[in-house]
């Protein structure tokens, strides 16, 4: 077995039934096994699993128990010499599998790879790679100060390009099931935010080392997979104390500081959850990129204050505020590189699920993900 995809699901159905066709569709020609493990979800994610993807293995948890326990039981079940720990609310390129199998059959004293992420409006995600955050990078990154020797996110490594980082992402951590063992998995201390942190410092620490493969874009609509709400923000709030408080001496002037500069985030934070809202009602002008006429009808009597039109192929492509990319027939790398090319803050996506009437899309990370059902009402 070359691969193991282990997906940590929470209330996420429609996402991540996106991200399963996705993985599919990447898996094509690769000896490869996809195991679900669901947190406790209460949004039919289990019967979607067993009903419309009946070769992934499904592991149903009684309880939430947190991404890093849940991730860890996946991985103890799974059998492939590589294990990928993927989001749910992800979506691959047809060729991202064949990439980074390549780069790691390249690339012995690999700890973990990761890739470019960009958000559901096409926009990268600087988090796809970071430095260490030290004490003093987190002193400068919380007081708003731009340094480049500082920096959390790293900066000195081109978005389109590929390099060694410190930190990488959850949602997307390509490694050999055996050095995920031998770090002993993600810790359990960790509910949720600060693992994969923790995980990438514990990797590095065991001499191992960590990749950024910018060559290669996944979508990460960022949020669906664990819900923004003051839970969320609990979670995170305790988070980067515990990692310091693992990793590096005690400092009680810098542990002030962190908590008061925490604090500062969670407020503002909270306010921006508390205060969002979906901008769909302002979208006048949009594109269906796409072949169905039964899917076009439903798009225009579902969103009947838009003016919709059918496109074929960019090259017909006119001034638009909102695209529907009809995956039914648009590989999805095209419809990766579609987000890319287009974003800007004028132009947001909805991407139509292959063969279903689900649209799903997020304009930006902090934003609420939307779902919209075509045949809802009719």
């Amino acid at each position: 077995m070359q691969l193991s995809v282990v997906i940590v699901s929470f209330q996420a159905k429609y996402f991540l039934e996106l991200c399963l066709y996705s993985v599919l569709k990447a898996s094509q020609n690769i000896e490869i096994e996809i195991i679900v493990v669901d947190n406790c979800s209460t949004d039919g994610t289990n019967d979607l699993v067993q009903s419309k993807f009946k070769t992934v293995k499904l592991i149903k948890n009684t309880q939430n128990l947190g991404f890093a326990k849940a991730n860890n039981i996946g991985v103890s079940k799974a059998c492939g010499d590589y294990v990928l720990i993927l989001n749910p609310d992800t979506v691959l390129a047809e060729d991202t599998f064949i990439k980074c199998l390549e780069f790691a059959n390249l690339h012995p004293d690999l700890g973990a790879l990761g890739v470019k992420l960009i958000d559901g409006a096409g926009h990268f995600l600087p988090e796809g790679k970071r430095n260490l955050p030290t004490p003093l990078v987190s002193f400068y990154k919380m007081l708003g100060i731009k340094n480049k020797k500082y920096s959390y996110y790293a900066q000195q490594i081109p978005d389109d390009s590929v390099g060694e980082v410190a930190i990488l992402v959850g949602a997307f951590m390509f490694l050999k099931r055996t050095n995920y063992l031998a770090v002993g998995g993600f810790d359990t201390d960790y509910f949720m935010y600060g693992e994969d942190i923790d995980f990438s410092y514990k990797l590095t620490k065991s001499g191992f080392k960590n990749y950024y493969l910018g060559t290669a874009s996944v979508i990460h609509f960022k949020g669906e997979s664990t819900k923004k709400n003051t839970r969320y923000l609990k979670h995170f709030f305790k988070a980067m104390p515990l990692f310091y408080g693992k990793h590096f001496k005690r400092n009680l002037a810098f542990e002030w500081f962190l908590k008061l500069g925490i604090y500062g985030w969670f407020v503002a934070k909270y306010l921006q959850l508390k205060f969002a809202k979906s901008s769909q009602n302002c979208f006048k002008r949009a594109v269906y990129f796409g072949s169905e006429q039964s899917t076009l009808t439903l798009l225009k009597n579902k969103f009947n204050t838009m003016q919709i039109n059918q496109i074929n192929n960019q090259n017909e492509l006119a001034d638009f505020d909102l695209m529907f990319v009809d995956l039914s027939m648009c590989p999805f790398k095209t419809m990766i590189q579609i987000l890319e090319k287009y974003k800007s803050p004028q132009h947001k996506f909805r991407i139509i699920l292959p063969n279903t009437q689900v649209v799903i899309g997020s304009d930006s990370p902090s934003d609420k993900g939307a779902v919209t059902l075509l045949n809802e009402g009719f």
